[in-house]
């Protein structure tokens, strides 16, 4: 099934069980202020997050003559992919990834850190730029934030029914079936969420495999992109970054990627896979990551020098 045909499925999917939940847990009405309180906090959230992941990372715009090749790289993919040109912002990590934000293509920003630059050749950050584009050519974080919306109006409503059952359930249900609606109440409230959440990664991780092909078809070719995705499991490893877990799915690969996580549960599909998918080279043709000989050093130094 080809990704965006996925995502409109995971999301119809999304959208048929919140309003399966909502009848169950609190009838048209909560369904509806879980949707509305849901919608509003993502909404927040979809017009500012990217000032506000920005500042989280202290990340830095850069002009084109402190990262000209950068520049370079994102002025030409932009032109083939036919987006407007966005801000550059660069991260003080030595860890290197990069991730994309903004609410629309007008409003963009590409953020790479410190170390990606110093890390990677230029094939390989042309792969990551291509890929960060496609997921503002995909629209992925409007598409994040519609997911994030059904699956938090899933998450009020089962807060609204652990409510429930604590002060009795609906009363009912009790005497139909003696006390069996709080019982039911209880288990939703448990399963809804998880549920919801496993919908919204799986959504999560469909749109990477999208930006992987999308963003091969931008730089023109997969194996710059191949060797950066096989390069940088290898040193996340090794120079892990302190991101909060919250914002780990904007990144090109999961910067918590060095602790076990259950593919379920993850924002990222395995490394292996993606590169696999790429038709892409393996991992143990790179440098393993355990002497990231240009790594820690460079990156202090590359940042002082631009602060």
């Amino acid at each position: 099934m080809g990704n965006n045909i996925k995502t409109v499925v995971l999301l119809a999917v999304l959208t048929a069980f919140i309003v399966w939940v909502g009848q169950i847990m609190g009838g048209t009405t909560g369904m509806v202020i879980a949707l509305i309180l849901a919608a509003a906090m993502n909404f927040f959230s979809y017009w500012f997050s990217d000032k506000l992941v920005l500042k989280m990372y202290k990340a830095k715009e850069v002009s084109p003559n402190e990262v000209p090749l950068v520049y370079e790289i994102v002025k030409k993919l932009t032109v083939r992919a036919g987006l407007p040109m966005p801000k550059v912002y660069l991260i003080p990590e030595e860890s290197p990834n990069a991730f994309a934000t903004g609410r629309d293509p007008e409003h963009a920003v590409v953020a790479v850190t410190v170390g990606l630059v110093h890390l990677m050749n230029k094939e390989e950050l042309e792969g990551v730029i291509a890929h960060e584009l496609a997921h503002i050519k995909n629209r992925d974080i409007l598409i994040g934030s519609i997911a994030a919306t059904l699956a938090g109006a899933i998450m009020l409503l089962a807060n609204m029914a652990r409510f429930a059952a604590f002060f009795g359930g609906r009363s009912g249900d009790d005497n139909n079936n003696g006390g069996g609606g709080i019982i039911g109440l209880i288990l939703m409230s448990v399963i809804a969420p998880v549920a919801a959440m496993i919908i919204q990664m799986a959504i999560s991780r469909s749109r990477e495999f999208l930006a992987d092909s999308t963003g091969a078809g931008f730089a023109g070719n997969s194996k710059g992109l191949s060797e950066a995705l096989a390069k940088l499991g290898s040193y996340s490893k090794n120079l892990p970054m302190a991101a909060n877990p919250s914002t780990a799915h904007m990144f090109i690969v999961n910067p918590l990627s060095g602790k076990s996580l259950i593919y379920l549960f993850s924002t990222h599909p395995p490394l292996e896979e993606r590169i696999q998918r790429l038709g892409g080279i393996s991992t143990e043709n790179l440098n393993d990551g355990s002497k990231p000989d240009r790594g820690e050093e460079a990156a202090k130094t590359f940042w002082k020098n631009l602060s």
